[in-house]
């Protein structure tokens, strides 16, 4: 299981600091931004394999299940 960014998103997001920069903006006055939302990723497959049981409420409200 694992709770992080979106790796794709981010790299979006990357490439528009690098498009303002690359037209003459000044890195120092670029705004912090941080990543809009987290997402969760659950593997059954490893979770079976290790014998935990993972309840069906967080298998929900998971954004990818890997099984």
């Amino acid at each position: 299981m694992s709770y992080g960014i979106d790796v794709r998103e981010n790299l979006r997001r990357a490439a528009t600091y690098v498009d303002k920069i690359l037209k003459g903006a000044s890195p120092s006055d670029l705004s912090v931004e941080f990543p809009p939302k987290a997402e969760l990723v659950i593997n059954t497959k490893t979770a079976n394999a290790l014998g935990i049981t993972v309840p069906p409420s967080l298998l929900a409200r998971a954004d990818e299940v890997i099984e």
